[in-house]
């Protein structure tokens, strides 16, 4: 099956392991790539800025009902969830989930929900356990889980936490080409 949509968790030095990942997402990358990075409420645009600096694939901070297209870097707003439905964002003011809003475990629950085996998530460097709930539903709905090593994490305690339930452990390097080789190998959920 080819993933539908992948799903990436970052906190405590994110923005290094983030350029690292999508510096390595080639041009026409056939899933959408949706993220939340940790970060104050009032943050401002530089962080899609940041990210598309390296990135091959054109980066946006979401809209509220902006549909899940490929081929495309999705950013959740500061002090917004970002939830998945089957061909639409949606973007929500709930309260903050595991100390977080916009929360990891909210994007990929929903992704989980809406893809199911066409999911793929990737936790990333961070200081909490956000993202482990929603790494657990990934693969409980048949997803593929991928956790950056972290002993090579600038932050261990977020890609410790979903280890438990990851398919793969990589260095951050080595997560864009294993990416790439999902992509090209799976077919149609």
């Amino acid at each position: 099956m080819t993933p539908w949509i992948v799903v990436v968790g970052a906190s405590l030095g994110g923005l290094r392991s983030l350029q690292a990942l999508l510096g390595g997402l080639p041009a026409g990358f056939p899933a959408a790539v949706a993220l939340v990075q940790h970060r104050p409420p009032r943050g401002g645009g530089e962080l899609g800025r940041l990210l598309q600096a390296g990135c091959a694939l054109p980066v946006a901070e979401v809209a509220d009902k902006d549909p899940v297209a490929p081929g495309r870097v999705w950013l959740a707003p500061a002090d917004y969830h970002l939830l998945v439905d089957r061909d639409r964002f949606a973007l929500s003011t709930e309260p903050p989930v595991r100390w977080a809003r916009p929360s990891i475990d909210v994007l990929f629950e929903t992704a989980a929900d809406a893809f199911g085996r066409g999911t793929v998530g990737v936790v990333l460097t961070g200081s909490n356990d956000d993202g482990a709930r929603g790494a657990e539903r990934i693969r409980r709905r048949g997803g593929v889980v991928i956790v950056e090593d972290p002993e090579a994490a600038e932050c261990p305690i977020m890609p410790a936490a979903a280890r438990p339930f990851a398919d793969h452990v990589r260095r951050v390097e080595g997560i864009s080409p294993l990416l790439v080789a999902l992509c090209s190998a799976w077919r149609d959920p």
